[in-house]
């Protein structure tokens, strides 16, 4: 709760908010998030591995303009993230993924000419081979590889992507299409197996991508000149300790140093490059105990950040001393945090120590730029929607 830990552009413009009857809202700081996206964008540059954003971490437009020019493209998983994308960031390179692409998905990435599309299977293959004619199209492949993943908090096996034996089917296909005129291309492979890895998690698991990847595109793509490997995303991120970051200069200094041949790398990462540039600002409508546990109603709640409620962690959070604060404070060790849903899963925060919060008190979440507004159940009950404000002094 410590509220030394904001930034003193970010606390102003909290109360600022308050004073405004503007809450609640998501302030983004955009400053922050072209730092961090720089930073990466340079980390792995050095290690000569491509730096796609996964727009579906934060689709925000805003944010959208700031990653664009500091990344190697933006990574989407449906025809209407493909049409925002590429409405909020002309010309950036868009790459389409994603299970289940209808037919009007797949044309209007072809019409629109998507810079690279991927296939999850050999009857999706076949439809866009179909739908391209002779227009050129460069796809990649999604493998489903047999690989444990230790530690990962999401594995992405199940439905998404092919195994081996139907990855050759559909490099058979797409070469008997290319021999008969279709503009389909094969460029390589697309590789995301988990999320909420460490860089040394990560690393482990893309050696063993790698090794793999380059005997398959020996077999299967041979002669093909900078054959290309999307090792995805799936970068931790902890919300239980917002002070650790995922390490990308020790992640890139790896990748530098696995072997991948003549292929050319590259990774998606979202919620690690937008996650600490967003906070959810609210304030305090009132503070009881029921049967001696503490509990602070926040404005606002889930269906503004579900996150917490996905992921099920407590929110990190700052309480600022409100404009118009009232009543006797409140002094707690284990403080929960709710909001104004009628779910007892409306639970924003729990176990938090508080000295002095009063009525109006501000609440300001941290680590909301990633995977908040954008997955959340906007209209349940029919609250508000919170306001949007952006922090750019570059502007």
């Amino acid at each position: 709760m410590r509220d030394d830990v904001l930034p003193e552009a970010v606390r102003e413009r909290a109360l600022a908010l308050a004073a405004e009857n503007q809450l609640p809202a998501y302030l983004y700081d955009l400053a922050a998030l072209r730092s961090q996206a720089a930073a990466i964008r340079d980390a792995l540059a050095g290690a000569g591995v491509d730096f796609l954003y996964a727009a579906k971490a934060n689709p925000d437009p805003a944010l959208l303009r700031v990653i664009a020019p500091l990344t190697d493209g933006i990574e989407v998983a449906s025809g209407g993230e493909l049409e925002h994308v590429m409405d909020a960031a002309p010309g950036a390179r868009v790459a389409f993924g994603g299970p289940g692409k209808t037919d009007r998905e797949l044309m209007a990435a072809i019409g629109r000419g998507v810079w690279r599309l991927h296939v999850e299977s050999v009857r999706e293959l076949n439809r866009v081979i179909a739908l391209a004619g002779r227009r050129p199209v460069d796809v990649l492949l999604r493998a489903n590889l047999p690989f444990g993943v230790s530690g990962a908090a999401l594995t992405m096996s199940g439905p998404f992507g092919m195994d081996e034996d139907t990855l050759a089917v559909a490099a058979r296909t797409a070469r008997d299409a290319a021999a008969a005129g279709s503009g389909v291309r094969v460029r390589g492979l697309h590789v995301h197996l988990a999320s909420g890895l460490d860089a040394g998690q990560k690393l482990t698991l893309d050696a063993r991508v790698l090794a793999w990847a380059r005997c398959w595109l020996e077999q299967y793509l041979p002669g093909r000149d900078r054959p290309e490997i999307n090792l995805g995303g799936g970068m931790t991120v902890d919300y239980a300790d917002p002070g650790r970051h995922f390490d990308w200069e020790a992640y890139a200094q790896g990748l530098a140093e696995l072997d991948r041949g003549p292929a050319v790398l590259r990774v998606e990462p979202g919620r690690s490059v937008s996650v600490h540039a967003g906070y959810y600002v609210s304030d305090v409508l009132d503070l009881k105990y029921t049967r001696g546990q503490a509990y602070a109603i926040a404005r606002g709640g889930t269906h503004h950040l579900r996150t917490p409620a996905t992921k099920g962690h407590s929110q990190p959070l700052v309480a600022l001393p409100g404009p118009g604060r009232s009543g006797e404070p409140l002094n707690d060790d284990e403080l929960t945090v709710v909001g104004q849903l009628c779910t007892p899963k409306d639970q924003l925060a729990t176990g938090v120590p508080v000295q002095d919060l009063c009525i109006g008190d501000l609440l300001v979440f941290r680590m909301a730029g990633a995977y908040a507004w954008n997955i959340s159940h906007h209209d349940f009950l029919m609250h508000p929607h919170p306001t949007f404000a952006y922090l750019d002094p570059a502007e």
